[in-house]
This record gives C-alpha cells, sequence and structure tokens, in this order.
C-alpha cells in the first residue's frame, strides 16, 4: 500500500505552522511536504519554497515526493483582502484551481481546503447561523471563498475528487503572530496583555464573531479528513462552531490574570466587515456526519494563551 505522503500550502501561516506539526508527529517530518510562497531565512530548514499559482512547480513537487494528500491553505485573507481585491481574487482562485487540477491529474486520495465565516453576510440571521444559510459575502474574501466551495462540491461531483472543508471561524493561537484577519485582534490582543501593554481594538467591544481555539481548529481538521468517505455529506464546507465572543467578554477574561489591563476601542473598517459575520453559528451537519465537538471554552483558551505566551516572552508566569 502506497504510504502516505502530505503536501501543505500556505504552511507558513497561522494555521498551517501548527497543523504541519501536528501532521508530522502523526506521520512523519519526512512524510509531510510544507511549502509557503515566501520562506524566511529562519523557516528554511522548515519550508520549502512554492507558489501554489504555478502549475508546473506544484506538479514537480506532487510527482517528486509522491504526494498523496493536499492541504491547501494558502490564500490572502480577509482585512488584507480589502487592500487587494483584484490581487486577492486572483491568488486564492487560480492557486485553488491550481490545487484541484493536479489532484485529479496525479489522483491524489483527498485534498483539504479551508473556507470561513466570511461566506456569510448580511442576509444570513447573525445568530445562530445554520449551515445552508444564504451566502451574500460582503469581502472579496468571502466571494473567493463561496466560490470555492462551489467549485470543491464540482469536482468532487464532476470528477470524484474528495475535497474536504471546514469553515473556520476566528482562530485563536499562541503559535504566532495575528495574520490579516478581521478576527485577529483576539490573538493580538493576548500578547498585549502579556507584555503590559494597552490594547487598542478596531471593534466595537459588543461585536460578537464565532471563534476557536487553535488546538480545536486543528483536531477538527484532522477529524474532517480521518472520517471515512461515505460520511461526509457535505461537499461545499461545513460549519464549525466553538466560542461566539465580543471584544468586552474577552477582555473580562483577560482581566481575570491581568486585572490593570487596558483596552480602548478605535473601530475602523473591520468593524464594518465584523457586522455582516455571524455572531454565532450552528454546526449540526459537522455533528451528525463526524461527530464534531469543541473542547475548549473561553477561560481555557486564555489559560492556555497565557502560559504559552509567558515561555514565549520569557516571562515570570504569574499562572
Amino acid at each position: 500500500m502506497k504510504k502516505k505522503k502530505i503536501l501543505v500550502t500556505g504552511a507558513g501561516g497561522q494555521l498551517g505552522t501548527v497543523l504541519v506539526k501536528a501532521l508530522q508527529d502523526r506521520k512523519g517530518k519526512e512524510n509531510v511536504i510544507a511549502t509557503d510562497v515566501y520562506v524566511k531565512p529562519e523557516m528554511q530548514n522548515i519550508l520549502v519554497s512554492l507558489d501554489a499559482t504555478n502549475i508546473k512547480a506544484v506538479e514537480e513537487i506532487v510527482e517528486k515526493n509522491d504526494i498523496t494528500e493536499i492541504y491547501h491553505l494558502a490564500a490572502i485573507l480577509s482585512a488584507k483582502g480589502e487592500e487587494r481585491p483584484l490581487q486577492t481574487w486572483d491568488i486564492n482562485l487560480k492557486s485553488l484551481f491550481t490545487i484541484f487540477e493536479v489532484a485529479c491529474k496525479y489522483k491524489i486520495n483527498k485534498v483539504f481546503f479551508p473556507s470561513s465565516i466570511a461566506v456569510f453576510g448580511n442576509s444570513a440571521p447573525k445568530q445562530n447561523t445554520p449551515q445552508n444559510a444564504y451566502l451574500d459575502p460582503t469581502t472579496v474574501y468571502g466571494i473567493s471563498k463561496i466560490a470555492g466551495e462551489q467549485w470543491a462540491n464540482y469536482y468532487f461531483s464532476k470528477y470524484g475528487l474528495d475535497v474536504r472543508s471546514l469553515r473556520y471561524p476566528g482562530i485563536i493561537g499562541h503559535q504566532s503572530l495575528a495574520g490579516g484577519g478581521t478576527t485577529d485582534y483576539a490573538v493580538d490582543i493576548y500578547h498585549k496583555a502579556v507584555k503590559k501593554e494597552a490594547f487598542e481594538c478596531y471593534l466595537n467591544e459588543n461585536t460578537a464573531l464565532p471563534m476557536i481555539f487553535m488546538t480545536d481548529a486543528v483536531r477538527a481538521t484532522l477529524e474532517l479528513m480521518d472520517a471515512p468517505k461515505h460520511c461526509i455529506k457535505t461537499r461545499t464546507s461545513y460549519n464549525i462552531n466553538a466560542l461566539s465572543v465580543t471584544p468586552k467578554q474577552l477582555v473580562t477574561s483577560i482581566k481575570k490574570w491581568y486585572p490593570d489591563f487596558k483596552v480602548c476601542y478605535k473601530e475602523d473598517f473591520r468593524e464594518k466587515i465584523a457586522q455582516s459575520w455571524p455572531s454565532s453559528i450552528l454546526d449540526t451537519q459537522a455533528q451528525e456526519d463526524w461527530n464534531w465537538e469543541p473542547h475548549y471554552k473561553l477561560d481555557d483558551v486564555s489559560n492556555e494563551m497565557f502560559i504559552e505566551l509567558n515561555k514565549k516572552y520569557n516571562l515570570h508566569s504569574q499562572l
């Protein structure tokens, strides 16, 4: 039986760095090829340079390494995408088509494609947004993700390509800094608290958004990819639910560890983006199809973030 060899694109990003480590722990470092379009000098022993929009380069790395699974994470995120909308559309969709075409040509077993709550817009219910809510995204990132979901379903229906996807909420993790998403305030705020710096929040204090801790996000990804093929009944992308959090609630949690933490609010264009997204989502299909359930509540997230960030900054832990 052919040994599983995994290709990860966008592996230098917030999710990619952690997912690659989890995959390497399971499959062995030699069986996970981690790539990114930009490779910093300190990452050259970890990442391979790859432009996921270059079909010849992707074909070469797939053929050379006998790849059997692909996790395609490369994309420009929501806030950054609004600064360069046409470039975002071009990169996000061109790279997706490249991966899908190569996967079909080389008979790749499975492809993972991350979607996002950014696919929802003002027409979807704000609370308990269901799997099949109307999709009218307000950002080019969201537009690219809804298009990607439909293409994933098309490649599965027409070519039998086993594409699987999750609509990620905002991901909170200690492993890397914020990467240009609207929900990334929920990462930066912990760094500021640990460094005892004031935080300026670009969202309204009462704007609730779905969030998930990195450990849960990675586990959800692996559980989805491990599920038997017949269990995967949603071929666009699955809602996954974990937390629904406002900046005010996040600050309240943080102050249990850092009572003197200071925050001010200065809304910018990201507040308008956040207002178009759900404040909470339903993930009934994920629960029923592959038994998804989150493990981390808000104070659990805060505790883990502070333990790890105190280590990162070599600070004496108060915890």
